[in-house]
């Protein structure tokens, strides 16, 4: 009994370590006063209004959703052939070819968008928008190859191979029998790559510029100047939006399995 309580209380102590600074975020975002303070000073709706009405913001939204619609497309149409050629095919370099898959994940972010700037501004003088559409993709490639590869190994290769047998071409078989029945896994790693691109912080620093920004950094540019809770109300919607995208992709797809 002593030692459930305990469990019970280390792990309500874990849970509002995770889950405290959100709170104290989305509680700030009802302040009233001008001034981002914990605990609140009376309820406002203000800086929700506020955060719907700065024009950097509704601008940089829409960069940053094309942005990661855009990388998260493009790395599952790089990501899913690459996850079934690895899974399904043996190759002496697989090892090597699997490291190189997750190298982007395990670079630091800070790292990839200063060598991607080297690359992208000075040497090609290509358009920011470009760059931060091939920067996200080069690090949301990881992503959709290890969730794809964990669902194209849950589903068995028999049911592919029957296809085949009678008749299928294998491109075929692969698109109407693999594709359907690992859409969760896809789903997974839509929403994975998506929510990474959209927050992605260290690399949009870097591949950013005038006139051209993702909405992360802006709200770090807007906190540089203002210290009112429109930004908390501003990271209170996308939490809720967040939360919303994977609960309900969970109680249709049931990602989780695949994340």
């Amino acid at each position: 009994m002593k030692n459930s309580r305990l469990l019970i209380l280390v792990t309500a102590l874990v849970f509002f370590f995770l889950i405290g600074p959100f709170l104290m975020i989305f509680l700030t975002s009802f302040n009233a006063d001008a001034a981002m303070r914990f605990p609140p000073r009376g309820f406002s709706l203000q800086w929700y209004t506020k955060a719907f009405g700065v024009r950097m913001f509704r601008t940089t939204f829409w960069i940053s959703l094309r942005v990661g619609l855009s990388a998260t497309f493009t790395a599952l149409l790089l990501g899913v052939p690459a996850a079934y050629a690895n899974v399904r095919y043996k190759y002496r370099a697989k090892a090597v070819v699997e490291l190189l898959f997750s190298s982007p994940a395990i670079v630091p972010g800070l790292i990839a968008g200063f060598a991607l700037l080297r690359y992208f501004v000075y040497v090609s003088n290509m358009p920011i928008v470009i760059g931060l559409y091939l920067g996200h993709t080069a690090i949301l490639l990881p992503y959709t190859v290890r969730v794809v590869s964990a669902s194209l190994r849950n589903f068995s290769v028999d049911v592919e191979e029957a296809a085949v047998i009678l008749g299928s071409h294998p491109v075929h078989a692969f698109f109407s029998v693999v594709l359907p029945n690992i859409k969760g896994g896809l789903a997974a790693a839509f929403i994975l790559a998506f929510i990474t691109s959209f927050n992605d912080v260290p690399l949009s620093m870097f591949l950013t510029g005038p006139g051209v920004a993702t909405l992360p950094i802006q709200m770090l540019i807007y906190m540089e100047f203002y210290y009112d809770p429109t930004i908390s109300a501003l990271s209170s919607i996308i939490i809720v939006i967040t939360i919303f995208i994977v609960q309900t992709a969970e109680r249709l797809l049931g990602i989780s399995k695949f994340m």
